[in-house]
């Protein structure tokens, strides 16, 4: 059967810190770009666009930075914060990154490191 077309796929991901430090916010934002990035086998002229946001609890450092830092120059980066929801996982760094792939939705592998887990077990 011959390899689909890539189109645009958005996959999932979220991590989370223990502390409102800028060197651990980044430090784990690329740990999670580079899951990401290689369990859907991604190449840098892939990636489309990445919006991050984050748990109002952090503030030290926008992890958009670390994507820039990884190469991402000349991709779409959004950064926002989340609204402060009663019972919300603390410390968390979401993302959402628009790439080309030949994968189906079923086949794009979503990554969730660390305390964020607890948000979706099934893809940890």
């Amino acid at each position: 059967m011959p390899t689909p077309p890539p189109r645009i796929q958005g996959i999932r991901g979220a991590t989370t810190v223990t502390h409102n430090e800028a060197s651990e916010i980044l430090s784990a934002t690329d740990e999670l770009l580079r899951t990401l990035i290689e369990a859907n086998e991604l190449a840098p002229d892939d990636i489309v666009s990445a919006f991050f946001t984050v748990t109002h609890d952090l503030d030290a450092a926008f992890p958009a930075r670390a994507a820039e830092e990884y190469g991402w120059n000349i991709v779409a980066l959004l950064h926002a914060t989340e609204i402060p929801v009663p019972g919300s996982l603390p410390r968390c760094i979401r993302l959402l990154v628009h790439a080309y792939t030949s994968r189906g939705r079923k086949e794009i592998k979503h990554c969730y490191l660390r305390g964020a887990t607890a948000l979706r077990p099934d893809r940890a």
